[in-house]
């Protein structure tokens, strides 16, 4: 009985070895997607079809998702994490959950693009800016800074959506640049002045009817809403600050492979594929509206360049989400 319990445990291991385990190219990869739905399918389509590998996206926010790894630890099912702003990436890469991108993937995307760890790389980039209502304001009557909107003049003019991700980024670039104690005085001169509205789409709709003068949004919304119908920004037109201010800067999307993908070499393939000429020429031609910040990939040609913004240098390893949303809460905008 020994013997014939052995010869079938060998002949078992035998077939295993034939046969080999189940290849993760027929398994596929987990992406918890905290990008835009339709931006995130056209890149996952266009690596399956080039490269016969699944995709599987898991919709989330940036702040949802990235806590959630980092609670989920090793035990994560995801092998890649992409998001809209850096902070989140941050959060995930401060806990040691990243892997470090393959060199060649990170030598396709600018070093101002990408943060200086290495642990994860830009996928695409979106501007903020001053949307403004163009019927109540002209040129010369708008805030040369992102500062300027501390001032008194602006009580009851200018709105923003704090409660989400996208502003959220914006104050951590703003704490990068000036220090907590200026962006605590902005934070607490903003709760006087501002208006809060719920998503930056909202902003921009109230801007639109006059409901208020200017409100600080990322700039892909307005181009979003011309390409359809522009029933929500046909009053508006965009200001951006430049002159490296914390007002031109620009948000870097990341993408991350997670140090415990059980699929990491298909992972690295998807991270690199979206840096490459098909994921960043899908920016181009798609929908998003937002950057494409690959070497030598354009941008959709409707958007102002990237190299026009003077956007100020900002490392993305060093945007701090839990202290922003400590000094908002501070402040009472949380």
């Amino acid at each position: 009985m020994k013997i014939a319990l052995s010869t079938l445990a060998g002949a078992a291991l035998a077939l295993g070895l034939i046969a080999g385990p189940a290849k993760a190219e027929d398994q596929g990869i987990i992406v918890y997607n905290a990008q835009h739905e339709s931006l995130a399918k056209e890149w996952a389509a266009g690596f399956t079809k080039e490269t016969g590998i699944k995709v599987t996206l898991r919709n989330g926010g940036d702040s949802d998702f990235s806590n959630q790894i980092v609670a989920e630890g090793a035990a994560s099912p995801a092998d890649v994490f992409l998001t809209e702003n850096s902070p989140a990436m941050a959060l995930v890469e401060a806990a040691g959950l990243f892997a470090p991108v393959d060199a060649d993937t990170l030598a396709q995307a600018p070093q101002e693009y990408q943060p200086s760890t290495g642990k994860w790389v830009g996928v695409a980039a979106r501007s903020t800016v001053f949307a403004y209502n163009k019927v109540k304001l002209k040129e010369d009557q708008l805030p040369k800074s992102l500062l300027d909107l501390a001032d008194p003049s602006w009580k009851g003019r200018w709105a923003a959506s704090p409660s989400g991700p996208d502003f959220q980024a914006i104050v951590s670039a703003l704490l990068e640049l000036k220090g907590e104690a200026a962006t605590a005085d902005w934070l607490k001169a903003m709760k006087e002045n501002f208006t809060a509205y719920k998503g930056n789409s909202t902003v921009m709709k109230a801007v639109n009817a006059g409901e208020i003068d200017g409100g600080v949004i990322y700039h892909y919304y307005y181009f979003g809403d011309q390409a359809k119908t522009g029933e929500n920004s046909r009053n508006v037109a965009l200001h951006y600050f430049k002159n490296q201010d914390p007002g031109a800067f620009v948000s870097i999307s990341g993408g991350g492979v997670l140090a415990s993908s059980k699929h990491p070499k298909e992972a690295q393939a998807f991270l690199k594929w979206v840096t490459g000429k098909g994921g960043q020429d899908v920016l181009k031609t798609g929908t998003s509206y937002e950057y494409a910040i690959g070497k030598d990939a354009q941008s959709n040609p409707k958007l102002v360049p990237l190299t026009d913004l003077q956007a100020p240098k900002v490392d993305p390893a060093r945007l701090n989400s839990k202290k922003v949303i400590e000094l908002m809460t501070q402040a009472g905008l949380l």
